[in-house]
């Protein structure tokens, strides 16, 4: 058994690994501030699908707030840190840049200092993203890109995020990874995010906006592979590395929208914007050393992806109507 800190472990990808470690075992413990950047019980639900587990802890707190973090370290022993917690997303990034710096490099900083202090021996896994690879770097993305040329604040704050993890490994000896998450979607997705945003809105019968012309091409990851490729990083133990967890495949966001409107049974009405800034033309991961070292292998490609989403879809929207009965 291990004692796991999940930081922002309430949300999408932190609640499946939660989950996902109470059912091997283990202890965890969640720190989360269920802040109101999505509806707040929309995370309350997640943790309550968790609350029969008496080997799980919530802390309510903020990965700036030194008194959170002591709490949620001083839980026992703890043998990994899975760094989750940050403000998401590219385009909000950009009207708001000093409070992505402020959690997301603030936050991460303190939370380093805290575990080097309180849990030295904790092998610590770093949730970044593909956004690092901006607009230059050619397609399939490689680890060993330097990621030195972000395009949004988002990805400038998880870019320096890594390197902060990266000195407290060289400085403090901190045992420690990155990893790059490419476009995650599945079940409890947040609803800004675009499978679950087109699903709702073609559902609905309203208009889809897409940003461009639709040919941007993505390389959508189902979460399961992401918590799989999660739960392998904890588990090794080597000098610092940065891996690429994604599908290692690419489709148009025209595709992929014509893809959710077939698993609905539904026509999608379409409507073109201006492309936003701070969007990438293209996001592909290069997977080969997250496959020799991690022994990280995608399963669920992106057909079988969404349906598997579409089915969690309607059981919500039947759920939340039976509710409202």
């Amino acid at each position: 058994m291990s004692r796991v800190l999940i930081t922002g472990g309430a949300g999408f990808i932190g609640s499946h690994l939660a989950a996902r470690r109470l059912a091997a075992g283990d202890e965890v413990v969640i720190l989360d501030n269920f802040n109101e950047f999505y509806d707040p019980t929309l995370k309350e639900d997640n943790v309550s699908a968790l609350e029969d587990h008496d080997t799980l802890k919530v802390v309510r707190g903020d990965i700036r707030d030194p008194a959170a973090l002591e709490n949620a370290l001083s839980c026992g022993e703890v043998d990994v840190v899975v760094h989750l917690a940050a403000m998401p997303g590219v385009r909000p990034s950009v009207e708001a840049p000093a409070l992505y710096f402020d959690v997301n490099c603030t936050g991460t900083a303190r939370l380093l200092e805290a575990v080097v202090r309180q849990a030295p021996g904790a092998r610590f896994v770093f949730g970044s993203s593909s956004s690092v690879y901006g607009d230059l770097c050619p397609a399939p993305f490689r680890e060993d890109e330097a990621g030195d040329r972000p395009i949004s604040p988002y990805a400038a704050s998880k870019r320096a995020g890594e390197l902060q993890v990266y000195v407290a490994h060289r400085l403090q000896g901190l045992e420690a990874c990155s990893l790059r998450f490419f476009t995650v979607y599945g079940p409890r997705q947040r609803p800004e995010m675009a499978i679950h945003k087109f699903t709702r809105l073609i559902d609905l019968g309203q208009e889809v906006v897409i940003f461009g012309d639709g040919s941007a091409r993505r390389d959508f990851t189902y979460v399961t592979d992401i918590v799989d490729g999660i739960e392998s990083a904890m588990e090794r133990r080597p000098e610092y590395r940065v891996y690429n967890l994604g599908e290692s495949r690419t489709v148009t966001v025209l595709e992929t929208v014509q893809i959710i409107a077939a698993a609905l049974g539904k026509e999608p009405v379409v409507r073109h914007a201006e492309p936003c800034e701070g969007d990438v033309p293209v996001t592909y991961a290069d997977i080969s050393r997250a496959r020799k070292e991690l022994g990280y292998d995608p399963k669920v490609d992106l057909r079988r992806g969404i349906e598997l989403f579409v089915s969690w879809f309607r059981e919500e929207q039947e759920s939340r109507a039976g509710d409202r009965a």
